[in-house]
């Protein structure tokens, strides 16, 4: 709802006095550093759907039996 009060005299305002408080020159570089840190996060957050999920630890009844292996003398 709040976006349809925005017209286009706010955004000029807001420009105006984004160039009056940091500059012409460090607005690009302010814009770079945010787009790199939303680049890193969606990065991150990708990485992070894609790691497997850990699964429990099998106990020794669930894993096979090596025939090939020879039990130690008791």
């Amino acid at each position: 709802m709040i976006l349809l009060a925005i017209s286009g005299w706010h955004i000029l305002i807001v420009v105006i006095a984004l160039v009056l408080l940091f500059g012409g020159k460090k607005i690009p570089e302010l814009m770079s550093g945010i787009g790199k840190g939303m680049k890193d996060f969606k990065k991150a957050i990708k990485e992070d759907d894609e790691t497997p999920k850990e699964t429990p630890n099998e106990s020794p009844k669930d894993r096979p039996k090596d025939e090939n292996k020879k039990e130690p003398l008791k």
